[in-house]
């Protein structure tokens, strides 16, 4: 089924920053009515500001996800603003980057609490509106974590784990709802300033690397689920790549992600260690983007320049399988 934006009633959480300001423009300009959640009430008014300068309908709605009843009350704001939801959006998520033992617990608590808890507090306020309604799409942000390992970073690692298993089992139970669809998208490394916002207990600069995609490419492929809804979409090559490497030889590709990310600390430059915004907000990191792309002298999207790359990487997980496959039928 596909679906024109104007009039449309989106509840985006993660609103304030990086995919969810991307987001909130897209739909905005397509003429939706966008219900904005984030913890910093102040930004959230900016980011309604410009929803209705690009033409749509916006409300700010200060919002903890990891609090049941403020999600509750984000759900009630939506409705009363716009009579009803359409899409509801779970992009809300943080990280801890660095030894896990390393970590307090409270740090990795929260991880988990922000990225699995958040998304399912969510769900459990839309789902129902949308079974009265007839219709609906849920959408949750997971990663290229959600598919293979993101070592020195087993929380989050654990957590989108979690919510590409949950997105999954609630699909199987709302297969007699046609028209209700939970989907779960899969970015690779983009451009935000969520690694501002991580806590970093490394003692190591984080350096996201040369493959980084805008937010907008994210966004994008939000506004393409509400129009054409899919299980899991991946944005970007090297998700794709990490799904179909970790399917075919988990064991390998743990191996490879390890001694690269090990190989990477030893090398970066020495950084303070910070618990970033996981506890409470900060002011930095205010913007759609993180400043990557343009300190490194990147494209504005990564899409068009690794297309090529991405063909070669996938040509040769095919090639690996087909190789162990071989191996045994040898044996």
């Amino acid at each position: 089924m596909t679906r024109e934006m104007a009039g449309l009633s989106v509840v985006m959480t993660g609103a304030s920053s990086g995919i969810g300001r991307a987001a909130a423009r897209a739909f905005a300009q397509r003429g939706a009515r966008v219900a904005l959640a984030a913890r910093r009430a102040e930004l959230l008014e900016e980011v309604a500001r410009e929803c209705r300068d690009l033409g749509g309908d916006a409300i700010a709605v200060p919002t903890d996800v990891t609090d049941a009843t403020s999600v509750a009350a984000l759900a009630g704001e939506a409705q009363r603003a716009f009579g009803r939801i359409d899409v509801w959006i779970n992009n809300a998520g943080t990280g801890v980057f660095g030894p896990y033992q390393d970590a307090d617990l409270a740090l990795h608590r929260r991880t988990i609490e922000v990225n699995l808890l958040g998304a399912m507090h969510g769900a459990y306020m839309a789902l129902p509106i949308f079974l009265r309604q007839g219709h609906g799409t849920l959408i949750n942000t997971v990663s290229l974590g959600g598919w293979a390992p993101s070592p020195f970073a087993a929380a989050y690692t654990a957590s989108k784990f979690g919510l590409r298993g949950f997105s999954a089992s609630l699909r199987q139970e709302l297969k007699d709802c046609p028209d209700v669809h939970v989907c779960a998208v899969f970015p690779a490394i983009v451009d935000t300033p969520g690694l501002e916002h991580g806590a970093n207990v490394s003692g190591r600069r984080i350096d996201p690397g040369p493959v980084i995609y805008a937010p907008e490419d994210v966004a994008e492929t939000f506004v393409s689920l509400v129009r054409w809804p899919r299980d899991e979409v991946a944005v970007g090559w090297p998700a794709r790549a990490a799904q179909i490497a970790y399917a075919l030889a988990p064991g390998p590709t743990e191996h490879l992600m390890g001694a690269a990310m090990r190989r990477a600390l030893k090398r970066a430059s020495p950084a303070r260690r910070t618990r970033g915004a996981l506890l409470k907000p900060v002011a930095t990191g205010r913007g759609v983007s993180g400043g990557w792309r343009e300190r490194k002298g990147l494209p504005f999207s990564a899409r068009p320049a690794s297309s090529i790359i991405g063909v070669m990487a996938l040509a040769g997980l095919v090639l690996l399988a087909g190789t162990k496959a071989a191996a045994r039928l040898r044996r």
